[in-house]
């Protein structure tokens, strides 16, 4: 009895035994890993998504299953597996348009959207983006992504992009896992992301995941490509202004394998034409190494190298541009443990000559980061997310020397500032039941100010006087200076910064969501334009500049309609920041080397309203979105006797736009034929008009008193269109083309980017100029492929 009793006991436990299933997603053609695969138990009503490396792990009961494998534009897999033991089952996906003779056809199982409760973040595909119809014809990410709900722009012409009434400093740029200080090539014409090399897009809005830190606005993570390990492929295209190219196959086949693409313009080659002299290109190098060691270890070495050149006349030229290199080692611990080992340095140099005053003026940012992140399957209801990165900064100001022996001007070097980030985080997704699904996570951040040759010391502690006679503000005097050793700490800053979120799902097609998270943000972009431009300097934290803190709050919606056909997203957000710098009137920003006596300690708040409209399947494709929103700054007096800025009350901050409607829409005619459209509509941006004028010694004056941001430029819109001809496929072929043709803002709207008020030279009357860069523009690309 007692071994019956035994044996009954044994193989109930037996049966109550669970076994792990994990390996690695990749495409067919060319063993490129694939990023959120959804991996699918359609009768468990259980999934999991491939990581940024495309690795997977769940863990079930012992049995047999259904498992689906399903990515858009990819052929489904269907399999049945015995999971009796732990496993390790690698799939390659085939592309849609291709036959896939392994795939199992089988009646419709019903598909199950992998309930998360990451919410705020969209993801946009190469594919999706090189359809978008943009100036010149030029595929851009940037551009792209303003075609989403609460995000924004200061223009045409201008570089950066806005989220959620946040500054376009406050947005963390990664190019795999590298940070990307300036994001535009030609003041904000093209931005430095080569489609071709792009692999994965993500925008996270809120709700950002513990493992990202050090800014307070948004996340655009961006990776590239790793390269074909099967055979090699070229592939590129030929614009009206710029061309690419993009080479890529195996080192050693199905083991490693590279990848090297360039872009560049040549629109300036034409100037001269013109009796022009003045140039303006860019060009940059997108590269990627990776090596399969064994099952369990994977190597990268990744880079991308950009310049821009502005030169008028051979009197002016202006050089800036992004340098950064990625050493990435993942490593397998076990089937339900992944790791990511990254040492990765990044630069961003900015360079100035003026040869008709005879200097040369260079200044930028470097950072070295060493980062270590781990992936642990502890079960299917429980994952868990931690890491540690490590950021040494080296800033340059600015230095100006001479360019030539006859040169008047003597060199100069603003003080180098040193700073070091440190972060720490844990992150779990919990799924509590069915229905509810939480994710909550905890990031300690720690950022010391560390030593300088120069730090200037004030009478009270006190870089900012305010003059109660004049009723303004003006710098003080230091009283003194203090060399400290690199050893030295200025000052140092820590913060816990909490993250939760969580999804609820009424069924497999309706959910709400909701999210919470306080960042905290060290470096400050000193700009005061409505847009960053190259000549802008970043600065860290210190005794007189206080780190950024966020709180965000945000609820949500979410619809899939007639089997994923259609899907609604909606969502409320509210933000908070603390310590936002804001200048006085008549700050000098550029080679200031005391920014202290130009600013001050704000806050700033945003609220707004989101709506996403996608259809996802059929021969048309594409989305609706509006936001409904508002941004806003304040920065009262330190004391009851100043009256800080704007009188300390509220104002619109320079990104307030309080409608903004986007539309995308793609169609297939038929193999040779897809049309593309894009319209845009956003109220006008704050700016200030002067409230009346006087002369002094022939000049005449504008005079400003309204308060700041009270008026606004025209309401910006545009409609463009594309249309791609694809000659009838010939299977035999290697070579394979298109012809995309293109319309930037058709019916020739003349978007004001900014209007100056002068007096008239011949009638000396009073006269508004509005300043528009772009009218209607054409253009022609080639794309091709072999």
């Amino acid at each position: 009895m007692l071994v019956f009793l035994f044996l009954l006991t044994y193989s109930s436990l037996l049966g109550q035994e669970k076994f792990t299933l994990s390996g690695v997603i990749s495409e067919r053609s060319s063993n490129e890993t694939l990023i959120g695969v959804n991996v699918i138990f359609p009768e468990m009503g259980q999934g999991v998504v491939t990581n940024e490396y495309g690795f997977y792990s769940i863990t079930l009961k012992q049995g047999k299953y259904k498992v689906q494998i399903s990515y858009l534009g990819f052929q489904d897999i269907i399999q049945e597996i015995d999971l009796s033991e732990d496993k390790k089952l690698n799939f390659q996906l085939t592309e849609a348009s291709e036959a896939l003779d392994e795939v199992i056809i089988t009646e419709n199982i019903e598909k199950l959207d992998v309930k998360t409760p990451q919410m705020s973040v969209n993801r946009l595909s190469a594919a999706t983006i090189k359809q978008i119809p943009v100036v010149l014809g030029e595929a851009d990410v940037i551009k792209s992504i303003l075609l989403l709900p609460g995000v924004t722009s200061g223009g045409e012409g201008a570089s950066g992009f806005n989220v959620r009434g946040g500054a376009a400093d406050q947005n963390l740029i990664l190019l795999d896992e590298a940070i990307i200080f300036n994001s535009s090539h030609l003041f904000g014409f093209f931005s430095v992301f080569n489609p071709d090399a792009i692999k994965d897009i993500k925008l996270y809005k809120g709700g950002i995941p513990a493992k990202y830190g050090g800014r307070i606005s948004s996340v655009l993570d961006i990776y590239q490509k790793e390269g074909n390990s099967k055979k090699i492929k070229i592939n590129g295209g030929l614009g009206a202004v710029s061309s690419r190219l993009l080479a890529e196959g195996p080192i050693k086949k199905d083991k490693g394998a590279f990848l090297i693409g360039g872009r560049g313009s040549y629109a300036h080659l034409f100037l001269p034409l013109f009796d022009n002299d003045n140039t303006a290109f860019f060009y940059d190098l997108n590269t990627k190494l990776n090596y399969k060691i064994n099952e369990n270890n994977n190597i990268y070495l990744s880079g991308y190298f950009g310049r821009d050149v502005f030169g008028i006349n051979e009197s002016f030229e202006n050089i800036y541009g992004n340098t950064v290199l990625n050493l990435r080692w993942n490593h397998l611990f076990s089937d339900k443990l992944f790791s990511n080992l990254s040492l990765i340095y990044s630069d961003y140099f900015y360079g100035l000559e003026l040869d008709f005053v005879g200097f040369e003026w260079d200044s930028g940012i470097r950072n070295f980061n060493l980062k270590y992140d781990l992936k642990h399957y502890l079960s299917d209801k429980f994952q868990l997310n931690y890491g540690v990165s490590n950021i040494y900064y080296r800033f340059n100001p600015g230095e100006i020397k001479p360019n030539s022996e006859d040169s008047g001007i003597k060199r100069e070097k603003l003080i180098n500032k040193y700073a070091n980030e440190f972060g720490a985080y844990i992150d779990a997704e919990h799924k509590i039941s069915n229905n509810l699904i939480l994710r909550y996570g905890l990031r300690l951040s720690n950022f010391v100010r560390l030593g300088q040759n120069e730090v200037n010391v004030y009478q009270d502690n006190n870089p900012l006087l305010f003059n109660q006679n004049l009723q303004i503000y003006e710098s003080a005097e230091p009283i003194g200076t203090e060399n400290l050793s690199r050893n030295d700490q200025i000052a140092t800053f820590t913060n816990l910064e909490p993250r939760v979120a969580l999804a609820y799902s009424f069924n497999d097609d309706t959910s709400i969501k909701a999210s919470y998270n306080r960042m905290a943000q060290y470096l400050h972009l000193l700009s005061n334009t409505n847009s960053p431009t190259p000549l802008d300097v970043w600065t860290p934290s210190g005794n007189f500049i206080k780190p950024q803190l966020l709180n965000q709050y945000a609820l949500g919606y979410f619809k899939n309609i007639n089997d994923n056909t259609y899907s609604i997203e909606t969502e409320i957000f509210y933000k908070e920041i603390k310590n936002r710098i804001d200048y006085i009137d008549g700050a000098e920003l550029i080679a200031n080397n005391a920014i202290e006596q130009d600013i001050l300690n704000g806050e700033a708040r945003a609220y707004g309203l989101e709506f996403l409209l996608r259809k996802n399947e059929g021969k048309f494709k594409g989305w609706l979105a509006y936001t409904l929103s508002k941004s806003e700054q304040r920065t009262p007096g330190r004391t009851p006797q100043e009256p800080g800025i704007n009188n300390g009350e509220w104002y619109n901050t320079p990104y307030d736009k309080t409608h903004d409607i986007s539309f995308n829409g793609s169609y297939e005619l038929n193999e040779k034929w897809k049309f593309g459209a894009n319209f845009l509509f956003q109220t006008g941006q704050p700016t200030n008009y002067p409230t009346g004028q006087f002369e002094f010694q022939g000049l005449v004056v504008p005079v400003f008193d309204a308060p700041r941001n009270s008026e606004r430029l025209p309401s910006y819109h545009r409609i463009d269109i594309s249309a791609t001809l694809t000659p009838r496929k010939n299977n035999n072929r290697k070579w394979k083309g298109e012809w995309v043709f293109s319309v930037y803002n058709i019916y020739n709207r003349r978007n004001a980017a900014s209007i100056n008020f002068s007096r008239n030279q011949d009638t000396f009357a009073n006269e508004a100029i509005r300043t528009s860069i772009f009218g209607i523009i054409p253009a022609i690309t080639y794309n091709f492929k072999f």
